[in-house]
């Protein structure tokens, strides 16, 4: 089907500006045309169905760094100010409020919790206009593949045209560098942790990647955080093409500070953006926006609204190899588009980066509307799930689903989750005993053996960070964890965390009450939160 979008169009393809009065023409998945209003329609769209936006139209958001299976648990109040990652994951307050809730519901042979999870976390996402993110793992005995749905996922796209990004590694390539640089030269994109916080052991993980005068670091290598990098670490990874992908809410809240972004840039590095996950991170990526833009104007990074917009659009589809099918919007791409309402904002780059939730009002992910006000889904003929948001609702459609998880409704696994968090202490004795998080199970015709892989807690056999060593000496924080975490906790009932900010009065509150964050973030994200 053939349909035009009207509305101001941000192309963010570097060679035009944005378009004041625009026609986005759609041809099936595929972006046929882009235009100003006033020109004549595109050959073959005489006729074809007209749809005015009222909004500003955008490429879908793309995430590349997003720990979905954790999006669930709200956010955790650190306790203390740590300088590499291996001290909060050792942390007994960390292990009670996140890795031991998690190792739980991990563990669980409920197919409807699985499902709850990954529908959750997906909303979560598409809510914040990501159109593309990271996948959930799945495991069974001999397998270990990723959940999909309507969101795309970079670790495996359901299109070949999509190059596959490698977001983990066998353990043994993450310990030795000889393995770890095989991995890295088969990659086409490979997203990896590196040098999660701002001390020397955080950065040894980097140097750690030279061996005998030679480099594993490739075009394809995008690295997670980079925390403790310094300028002339950056221009090695320039040199050798490479990439970062930063987070900046995870970073402050933990850390207390976050990337060099300003040495980063001065390299000549290309910069993604990632929310991280729940329990130390923004909701989403629009959220994540907002933070990047505070930390921006507080700590003189030089970015101007249009660099933000990028490194969740054209800059994140450069990295992972994508560019030639979305990231912008053009003749001959993929129909990746969310629409911000309104269109008259002086600046159209900080009209998304100042959006609400709730100010999206359309979502296509490969030409297929996903998301949407009541009006503009109907405008589609497409229906869809209710989904509260704020005062308001949006419909989502989320497809036909994967067909190794229940097809759960978005209320169906809200519902679970809330209960499975409340039951934390006797989840898995209830379950043993028929009492599983739904009263009335849904039948999926067989057995399902799936269950979540945490590869955050090192469990799974893949790793998402290096152990190399330096000096002889291993590095990085997943080389062993620590008595700490070994040790069983009392486990409590978890609130369940918001969907979105618009859902969450508290959202801001929890945001100054954490003790690392510096005061001037913390006093610019009030004027978001």
């Amino acid at each position: 089907m053939n349909v035009i979008l009207f509305g101001r169009v941000v192309t963010m393809n570097g060679q035009s500006p944005p378009i004041a009065n625009g026609a986005v023409y759609l041809s099936g998945n595929t972006i046929a045309a882009v235009a100003d209003r006033s020109a004549p329609p595109a050959a073959g769209f005489a006729g074809a169905l007209s749809i005015e936006t009222g909004g500003t139209i955008f490429p879908g958001l793309i995430e590349l760094h997003n720990h979905l299976s954790y999006d669930c648990l709200p956010l955790w109040k650190v306790p203390q100010q740590f300088t590499n990652r291996g001290q909060w994951q050792a942390n007994s307050n960390y292990a009670a409020n996140v890795a031991a809730p998690m190792g739980v519901i991990a563990k669980s042979n409920d197919a409807n919790l699985l499902a709850a999870v990954a529908r959750y976390a997906e909303t979560k996402c598409l809510l914040g206009g990501v159109t593309s993110s990271q996948g959930i793992s799945l495991k069974t005995d001999d397998l270990e593949t990723y959940y999909r749905s309507a969101m795309r996922v970079v670790d495996d796209p359901d299109d070949t045209a999509f190059a596959r990004a490698s977001t983990r590694i066998p353990d043994v390539a993450a310990s030795d560098w000889t393995s770890f640089n095989e991995e890295l030269q088969q990659a086409s994109c490979l997203l990896l942790h590196l040098s999660e916080g701002l001390d020397t052991a955080a950065r040894d993980a980097f140097l750690a990647l030279e061996s005998n005068g030679q480099w594993a670091i490739s075009s394809a290598l995008a690295g997670i955080h980079c925390a403790a990098l310094q300028p002339q670490d950056f221009a090695i990874m320039q040199a050798k093409g490479a990439s970062v992908v930063w987070s900046p809410l995870s970073n402050l809240l933990l850390y207390g500070g976050t990337t060099n972004i300003k040495a980063a840039r001065a390299a000549g590095l290309d910069i993604a953006l990632g929310s991280d996950w729940s329990p130390s991170g923004s909701k989403n990526l629009l959220n994540e926006l907002k933070v990047a833009k505070v930390a921006n104007d507080a700590l003189g990074l030089g970015l101007t609204p249009q660099d933000l917009v990028a490194m969740v659009t054209s800059t994140a589809a450069r990295i992972v190899k994508w560019d030639s099918l979305v990231g912008s919007i053009a003749a001959g791409k993929r129909a990746d588009l969310v629409v911000i309402s309104g269109s008259t904002s002086a600046d159209p780059y900080s009209s998304l980066i100042n959006a609400a939730e709730t100010d999206l009002v359309l979502m296509l992910i490969d030409g297929r509307p996903v998301l949407g006000t009541a009006a503009l889904m109907g405008a589609f003929g497409q229906s869809g799930e209710s989904v509260p948001l704020g005062s308001s609702t949006r419909l989502i459609n989320y497809g036909m689903g994967d067909p190794r998880v229940p097809a759960l409704t978005f209320a169906q696994s809200q519902a679970a989750l809330v209960d499975a968090l409340s039951r934390l202490p006797t989840l898995l004795a209830d379950e043993a005993k028929g009492h599983g998080v739904m009263s009335q199970k849904i039948s999926l015709g067989f057995a399902p053996t799936m269950h979540l892989a945490l590869e955050e807690e090192h469990t799974s056999g893949f790793a998402q960070r290096l152990s190399l060593p330096l000096n002889g000496v291993p590095t990085g924080p997943g080389a062993a964890v620590s008595q700490a975490v070994r040790t069983p906790v009392v486990l409590k009932p978890l609130t369940i965390d918001a969907v979105a900010v618009a859902d969450d009065s508290n959202y801001g509150a929890a945001l100054q009450g954490q003790m690392n964050i510096p005061a001037a973030i913390k006093a610019g994200l009030k004027a978001y939160y």
